[in-house]
């Protein structure tokens, strides 16, 4: 386990060589070329993992959107059909607390 020059096959005695030559003989004339996966398809996957990636974490996300927004439309749509009511003649002639409410743009009592 020492320097490069021990025998790292103990049971036969015999040196196998260093790293990259292990005991085989050097090939010759064979030239090999390589192109990483990266570099072959960089973006392979890419569209059908982002569609089912989105998917998910827009349905992990969905009650915590949904009914805060669902609530505030509501409420919106509300108030604009009251208010649109108050300042209606009809709904001056029926409330004149409402009417005065809406002109002066706060409360009556108190």
């Amino acid at each position: 386990m020492g320097g490069g020059s021990e025998p790292l096959d103990t049971k036969h005695g015999q040196w196998l060589g260093g790293w990259g030559n292990l005991g085989s003989q050097t090939q010759k004339g064979i030239v090999t070329y390589a192109i990483s996966a990266n570099r072959q398809r960089p973006l392979a996957g890419t569209a059908n993992a982002a569609v089912f990636n989105t998917y998910r974490r827009c349905k992990a996300q969905f009650l915590y959107v949904v009914p805060p927004v669902a609530f505030a439309y509501l409420l919106l749509s509300w108030a604009t059909e009251k208010n649109e009511f108050y300042n209606s003649k009809e709904g001056r002639t029926i409330s004149p607390e409402a009417s005065d409410e809406a002109t002066q743009g706060g409360s009556v009592r108190g």
